[in-house]
């Protein structure tokens, strides 16, 4: 008798093959909730803003895109005065809590990009695959300090109907395994087929990274502010300067660039462009020798399953396995809060489906378990912009994939900034905008019934229901 009857609702492999719930409740047991990427560094100590300064570039957001944005800003004007202003710690958000996938797609994958800019997606393709040799370059270049292993990714097929997608003809740098092979590749009951991109993304410590470039920053003569939390853009009388305002302080600044992604907007105009979602994550203990031999994996590809609520999983340096993603929540009211990073029925869904993917491994505890908010847009990948005539430029909406997109994001945001003509700027990726998000009560309501849909496609050997076909049709819909 079939396992999963056709028409009815499918059960997922990791129905099928729960572990019990004793394995799950001792491999949680005394694991932190603090982000293990931002434990595992000592954070350098920058003054906060007291005063008023001037600047030839203002950067607010001490993530990645700031961070990239500085740097870079300075490698071409060695001369610019470049101020960034950090409300916290640099890296302390999604730049600190991430996967560490520095991947090569500008556009949140292959099928995203081809649906929305279908006559670019070539391009986009080898722009993406340029930027991230650039970052390997900078990387070796000023010796950041990263562990950045250029692995490649695997994309993984858990069910029999994504087989398909892998079959597709593999392309240049890529290899497909079917199931004898990606088993033997690395060792899961649950994989079915495997598709290794070996050129398309590399592995990095995020918080590390976030370090590196702020010290980076800082060599080069950025100067760097912390716990400043800017309060608000405003032209001075004469138009010809921007005041960045932080309590009693303030940058007056003849540009300024915004990197401010999951957090309100400082323009009007993008109040409505970004959501809040949040993503779950767990970090085990080292991996002894006996259970690294038991799963293989000694090319330390980064991995993840094809399914639409999908898990990401890699190697860590000191071989622990990070594992994450599955549940993407959205909280009523486009709120950051603390207070949703503390979910235990997603740590045990995860944990749960940790051990059907590699049974071998019972008995492993987690040693960390954390959130974090990703910038989400209509579209799935950033967008771009100008404001006050072309004085400030943003890059926002990178939807989880922003690791490597960001560094793609300063370059565009300085070639706006200084009124440049190039092949980034001329993108339609660039010059168009996403769809906003309608307000509350309706942004909600359409995201929650968004998901459920998308949890009953993998319930459905991936069949879209009615609204996401819809979505689909008005350039909505999800393709990563």
């Amino acid at each position: 008798m079939p396992v999963n009857e056709p028409g009815k609702r499918q059960r997922t492999v990791f129905e099928r093959h729960a572990p019990a719930d004793s394995v799950v409740e001792h491999a949680l047991a005394g694991s932190s909730s603090e982000p293990f990427w931002l434990a595992d560094i000592e954070l350098d100590d920058y003054p906060s803003l007291d005063g008023t300064h001037d600047a030839d570039l203002a950067v607010v957001g001490g993530g990645y895109t700031g961070l990239w944005t500085a740097l870079l800003a300075k490698q071409r004007h060695p001369q610019w005065r470049v101020v960034l202003l950090e409300a916290r710690t640099l890296g302390w958000a999604a730049s600190g809590r991430n996967g560490g996938f520095c991947e090569a797609s500008l556009t949140h994958g292959e099928e995203n990009g081809a649906n929305r800019f279908p006559a670019e997606i070539e391009r986009l393709n080898q722009l993406g695959l340029d930027n991230l040799d650039a970052i390997e370059a900078q990387v070796a270049k000023l010796k950041l300090d990263c562990d950045f292993e250029r692995t490649g990714s695997m994309a993984l097929a858990v069910e029999p109907y994504q087989i398909e997608y892998l079959q597709d003809g593999p392309g240049p740098d890529q290899v497909y395994f079917d199931q004898p092979a990606i088993r033997a590749e690395i060792n899961s009951p649950t994989y079915l087929a495997g598709l290794w991109s070996k050129r398309e993304a590399a592995m990095v410590h995020p918080a590390k990274l976030a370090r590196a470039l702020g010290r980076a920053a800082s060599a080069a003569g950025v100067e760097i502010f912390e716990h400043s939390k800017v309060t608000g853009l405003h032209t001075d009388d004469r138009g010809s300067r921007l005041a960045v305002q932080h309590g009693s302080g303030s940058i007056r600044a003849k540009k300024v660039a915004l990197g401010t992604n999951v957090f309100p907007s400082l323009l009007k105009r993008n109040a409505l462009m970004t959501v809040p979602v949040y993503d779950y994550v767990l970090m085990t203990e080292p991996l002894n020798r006996e259970q690294l031999a038991s799963i293989g994996w000694q090319r330390r590809q980064g991995l993840s399953d094809l399914a639409n609520q999908f898990h990401y999983y890699r190697l860590s340096a000191d071989n622990r396995i990070l594992f994450g993603g599955y549940d993407a929540i959205y909280h009523y009211g486009r709120r950051v809060n603390p207070e949703y990073e503390n979910r235990p029925a997603s740590y045990r869904k995860l944990a749960s489906h940790f051990f059907t993917t590699f049974p071998q491994l019972e008995g492993l505890r987690f040693s960390h378990r954390w959130a974090g908010a990703i910038d989400t847009c209509t579209r799935f990948c950033a967008f771009y912009g100008t404001a006050r005539g072309g004085k400030i430029s943003y890059a926002a909406g990178f939807t989880g994939l922003g690791v490597a997109a960001t560094h793609f994001a300063a370059e565009v945001m300085l070639d706006q900034l200084e009124g440049l003509d190039t092949e980034r700027t001329r993108l339609t990726m660039v010059r168009s905008r996403p769809l906003p998000f309608p307000p509350e009560p309706l942004a909600s309501i359409g995201i929650q019934a968004t998901r459920a849909a998308l949890n009953q496609a993998d319930h459905r050997e991936g069949k879209r229901n009615l609204l996401l076909k819809s979505l689909d049709a008005v350039g909505l819909g999800f393709d990563s």
